[in-house]
This record gives structure tokens, sequence and C-alpha cells, in this order.
């Protein structure tokens, strides 16, 4: 018998946090789960006064996906905007899609996870709520994604927001999903993006990486269902040449023209590989890209165990790359500008 394939080690806070996990007994994915795992956990009046508690409200508007059949975006705002008549004016809007490998997970989901580095904007967020495989395999996910978007774009005034300050963002299955739908926007001359935002992204289906080896019955996530996900989603065409680079973004051959992007991963997760040579060719295509890869961190693990030290400052410096690239005032300035008023245009 082979010796284990040697790996990072984990973080110790989050290794207690397996440690916990494992003591449940072993955990293996099957399609009987999926319809749970797809229900939102809180209460939709729950979700919406957490909302409101941050200055903040929620709207859903039905609108064509793919093949114009209806999807759902969520439409989170500022209480005080109403549309591009808002006192505030026009302002960036983030297009969310949501993980859980295209099979399950919810687009009201984990919207909390928001607060620390996006909502102390001002900003318009928008979730899709795209179908899922393997009732709706390869391509409806990703074309329900690219479709939403194209609404957002078309109707940039009435959400109050600027067609030219459009941000998409995911994490895992989202992340991939968000990629393949700007490479979808580049080539269709659909909407201009202004950033990508990708959290743990999930791009690769060929498992033939070191990291889809290490991870393989430990952490969250594993590569068992890693495959079981590209299965549901692309069916038996998984690994062989007959998958589209909007299904998996790792394939495509040209990634140039797309917009600056944030990417981070963990150490010891299924797609450190994948995201890491994503992030290389990006840079060689010319693209603005920054990259993080947090050490001894699992897939999820800022959500999951969002208090550890590696979970702050893995959030921290997402916060401060979506501050830059909005333009916004950091904390301390913000503070200092409250100080001499030169934040509200008076002059120091």
């Amino acid at each position: 018998m082979s010796d284990p394939i040697a790996r990072p080690p984990f973080d110790p806070e989050l290794a207690t946090f397996l440690t916990a996990l494992e003591a449940r007994g072993p955990f293996t994915l099957t399609a009987e789960m999926l319809p749970r795992m797809r229900q939102l956990d809180v209460p939709e009046d729950v979700l919406d006064e957490r909302l409101r508690s941050r200055g903040y409200q929620r709207r859903t508007v039905t609108v064509p996906g793919h093949l114009g059949d209806p999807i759902d975006l969520a439409i989170i705002d500022r209480t005080e905007r109403t549309g591009a008549t808002g006192a505030t004016g026009a302002t960036a809007a983030v297009y969310s899609i949501h993980g859980g490998g295209m099979m399950f997970g919810h687009h009201l989901g984990n919207l909390d996870s928001f607060d620390d580095w996006l909502l102390d904007h001002d900003v318009v967020l928008v979730s899709v709520d795209y179908r899922l495989a393997p009732e709706y395999p390869d391509p409806y996910p990703v074309e329900d994604c690219y479709a939403g978007l194209v609404w957002v774009a078309e109707h940039a005034d009435e959400l109050g927001i600027d067609p030219a300050r459009i941000v998409v963002a995911g994490q895992s299955a989202g992340g991939g999903l968000a990629v393949g739908t700007a490479l979808l926007a580049r080539d269709r001359q659909g909407p201009s993006l202004m950033a990508q935002i990708l959290v743990s992204p999930m791009l690769d289906d060929r498992d033939d990486t070191v990291s889809t080896q290490q991870i393989d019955g430990v952490g969250v996530a594993d590569r068992q269902m890693n495959r079981f996900a590209w299965d549901a989603y692309l069916g038996p065409r998984r690994a062989t040449p007959d998958v589209s680079e909007y299904a998996a973004p790792a394939r495509a051959a040209d990634l140039s023209a797309l917009p600056k992007t944030y990417i981070d991963c963990g150490s010891a997760e299924v797609f450190r590989d994948e995201d890491v040579a994503f992030a290389s060719r990006l840079w060689a295509a010319g693209v603005d890209a920054e990259l993080h890869v947090w050490p001894g961190a699992f897939h999820g693990f800022t959500s999951m165990v969002p208090d550890a030290a590696i979970s702050r400052t893995a959030t921290a410096a997402l916060a401060d790359w979506t501050r830059r690239l909005l333009g916004d005032p950091s904390p301390i300035e913000r503070a200092a500008g409250r100080q001499d008023g030169s934040l509200d245009g008076a002059s120091r």
C-alpha cells in the first residue's frame, strides 16, 4: 500500500473545527441530500431584519434566464436609495453568484458574509437565483448567470447603478460561474465589467492537480465532492475534450481582456492549484490580478470559522482590495475626514 500523499497542515484554529466536524462521522454527498442543501437556513424575515440593521432593503425581480425562462434576482440596496433619483445617485453594483457545486446553495444564503467587506460601501448588491444541476446541467447555470447580468446592465438607470461599475463576485462554484459569466460578457460584447472577485473558485473539471490528490477524504469540499459536483454539472463529458471554457474556465485558451481580478484560496483546499494557475495565466495575459493563498486554510474557512485569526486576515485583505477598487476612504481616512471636514467637501 502506498503512503498517503503529503499535504500542507491545517491552521491550528481551523483544525479544531475540523476535529469537531470529523467527530460527527464521515460525510459522503449523495443526490438525496440535495433538496435539503438547497434550502435557506435563515427565515427570510430574519434575513431582512439583518439587512435593515445595516441600512439595506431587499426586493425580488423576475427576469429572463437561459432560453427566456424566468429566474429571480434579489436586489439589495440602501434604504435611502430610490433608484437613479436617489440622493446618492448612481453607484457600483456587485453581482453575486452563490456557491454549492452548481448543485445546491441558495441565492440568499450567506448574505451576512458581505458584512465585513462590502456593505459598508454604497453599493447595490444583486444575487442571482440560477438553476441547479443535475436537473439543469451545463449550460443552464452559467447562461442563467449571464442573462441576469445582461438584465442588470440594461436596467442600470432603474437600479440606480453605474453600468461601468459592475463587479461580478462568487465563491467556490459561484467563483467558477463568475469567470464563465465574465468570459461570455467579453466574447459576446456584453456588459463591461469593472472587476471580478473570486473566493476559492471552482474552475477545472479535470481532477489532475496535486491539490486534488492532497485533499481527498480530509478537510471540507474534498476530491470526492468535487468529482460529484462536476459529474452533476457535465455528466459523462467531465474530464473529456467536450467541455467549454464557459463551463470550466480553467480550459479557456485566452484570458486577455478580462476585468481586474481578486482571487484567494487556502493552501489546504482542493481548488488551490487550479486557482494559483489561473492567477498566473491572468498575469501572463496582462490582466490586473491579486492572489492570496491563506496558509493552513480549508475551503470556506472564512464562513465556517469567521473568528479565526487567519479568517479575519483574509476578510480584511478582501475589504482593503474592495475599498481600493471602489475608491472609498479607509476607516482611518473616514475618521480623519469627520474630524476636519475634508470628506464632506470642506477645506482643510
